[in-house]
């Protein structure tokens, strides 16, 4: 069993980024993150956001304009750790003549993989994204969804401790979306850190250890999705049978009985309701948690980001009135 991540140094620790281009374009505002071996870190954002930036920065294509911290305990930009990073681009392309084998040959041998340690561990990463019948087809005859699959083959033959996947599954049908979750699970349960940068919200909802929701080069929210949806759960319990007064919770009649919503709290909030309905004789037909999906958290970062703003622009204009 891995050691708890808690007494293990983190995989990414990183603070303040900034990044700022040519006319002052701000990508990047002070970014702050950690990722810890063992973990899925699910970066979120809506286009333009600084999402794909930021890991730019992380495998040093693009400078910071100010950063500081660590990549598997070195400095970011450590030459020789990055050869423990696998790295995933965002729109990747790979020459259309060489086939899928040839490719990851490749780009292995860049890794610096001797060429005997390049053929197994070839088959062993097609076979693991499922495109070892394809090894000796020419890129250019695969779909874009094939070209993921042998992009992350890519990303995994140097047996990689951190591994930065920039939209992993774009382009990809729904089944082989299922089996890269599925991959991507089965990596985390190796030890492996695994920074995922993503717009398509479905797609990590189960999958996610912790999430960071980027928005205008800022983190908007930031923690697990049961801290971040605590405030924001309810319970929905449904009875019949039974004929309750209810005053400090809603109780509304429905076809099949009464449902009462009762906001906030765990599942021991709801204990006490379900044993008045019980003493009165009814009968408990339902108990359903009900909680922001990912999609509600990405829209209350927005409306969060959306407000910060204006607040500032606001004192800004109260300074210089």
């Amino acid at each position: 069993m891995l050691p708890s991540c808690r007494y293990m140094p983190a995989a990414i620790e990183i603070q303040d980024v900034h990044k700022t281009f040519r006319r002052g374009v701000k990508a990047l505002r002070g970014v702050s993150m950690r990722v810890d071996p063992g973990q899925v870190f699910c970066l979120l954002g809506p286009n333009g956001a600084g999402k794909s930036t930021l890991v730019k920065i992380l495998m040093t294509v693009v400078h910071a304009s100010k950063i500081s911290g660590t990549i598997l305990g070195k400095p970011v930009g450590h030459t020789a750790t990055l050869r423990r990073v696998g790295y995933l681009p965002e729109h990747h392309r790979f020459p259309k003549y060489m086939t899928a084998e040839q490719a990851l040959h490749f780009y292995g041998g860049l890794t610096g993989l001797r060429r005997r340690d390049r053929v197994l561990r070839i088959q062993q990463m097609l076979d693991l994204v499922g495109m070892s019948d394809w090894r000796t087809h020419k890129v250019g005859t695969f779909s874009k969804g094939m070209q993921q699959r042998v992009g992350i083959a890519q990303a995994l033959l140097h047996d990689p401790e951190l591994l930065l996947l920039d939209e992993p599954t774009d382009g990809v049908d729904p089944v082989g979306r299922r089996e890269i979750r599925d991959l991507i699970l089965h990596l985390r349960s190796e030890g492996r850190a695994i920074l995922i940068n993503s717009h398509i919200l479905a797609e990590l909802e189960s999958i996610c250890d912790q999430l960071a929701v980027v928005v205008k080069g800022r983190v908007a929210l930031e923690g697990t999705i049961n801290e971040l949806t605590r405030d924001n759960r309810r319970w929905i319990i449904g009875y019949t049978d039974a004929d309750l007064e209810w005053e400090d919770v809603s109780a509304k009649q429905h076809p099949h009985g009464v449902r009462i919503t009762l906001q906030g709290g765990d599942a021991t909030s709801a204990q006490p309701i379900i044993d008045r309905v019980r003493a009165a004789g009814g009968m408990v037909t339902e108990v359903t948690e009900v909680r922001e999906t990912l999609e509600d958290l990405f829209m209350r970062a927005l409306e969060l980001a959306e407000d910060r703003d204006g607040a500032t622009l606001g004192a800004a204009r109260g300074r210089n009135a």
